[in-house]
């Protein structure tokens, strides 16, 4: 039987390890160019509709709306076929934050990283496989609707004595310290537009780590980690 480690390493991926702010940012440039502003913030409309209902952001889904209900009569517009291959297609590992890669290396020489991200079933793995972090961690990646739910799961598939959660949600982070205690170490890599939002920022306690870019990990020994403050 294998030994069971003595930490692994769960990242999350979007505004964690690939700033999908900017993502977004290209493809509202792109609505906008093929179908105008007006019709570009529909899009958008839909999209927070269907996180709302879904509990995930599903891009592709909220393209089928937009179809459905604004599109109605150019049905074969083919610019929208363009649209959904713009999002598949997308050159995501353009958008890893600088020393993305090294960093889930310089966590691997102390413990397995593991992927642990929400999202669709279709883009989300897309995204993760075309950023090459699905073979910079030899293929372990869970996607959940809601992973603070699936902590059970998580340690049944990867079991450990202890646990790094690196994310940029202070919620997640402290949903799941909530779950495991001691057992967790949370990192905060503050990136993105939830990691700078100050209404967030007072409604959570604290990470046990704060850090301002991903990359300063590599400027601190896993073994740290592995102690909670």
């Amino acid at each position: 039987m294998n030994a069971v480690p003595d930490v692994v390493f769960l990242l999350d991926v979007d505004n964690t390890l690939l700033d999908n702010d900017v993502v977004v940012d290209d493809l509202r440039a792109h609505l906008v160019r093929d179908f105008g502003s007006a019709k570009a913030d529909r899009y958008w409309v839909y999209f927070e509709e269907l996180r709302d209902e879904l509990g995930y952001t599903d891009y592709l889904g909220a393209l089928q709306r937009y179809r459905l209900r604004e599109l109605s009569d150019e049905m074969n517009d083919p610019r929208l076929l363009q649209m959904s291959t713009f999002l598949i297609d997308y050159p995501f590992a353009d958008r890893l934050y600088p020393r993305a890669l090294e960093v889930i290396a310089h966590l691997q020489r102390r413990g397995p990283t593991v992927i642990l991200t929400d999202g669709d079933v279709v883009f989300q793995p897309r995204k993760v496989q075309r950023s090459g972090l699905w073979d910079a961690v030899d293929g372990r990646v869970l996607i959940y609707i809601h992973k603070e739910q699936m902590l059970d799961a998580v340690q049944q598939r990867y079991p450990a004595r202890h646990y790094v959660m690196v994310d940029d949600k202070l919620r997640i982070l402290s949903a799941m310290k909530a779950v495991m205690g001691e057992r967790l170490t949370t990192v905060f890599p503050r990136q993105g537009h939830y990691a700078l939002d100050p209404d967030t920022l007072a409604s959570h306690p604290p990470a046990d780590h704060t850090i301002a870019h991903i990359c300063d990990l590599l400027g601190i020994d896993p073994l740290v980690l592995q102690e909670t403050p």
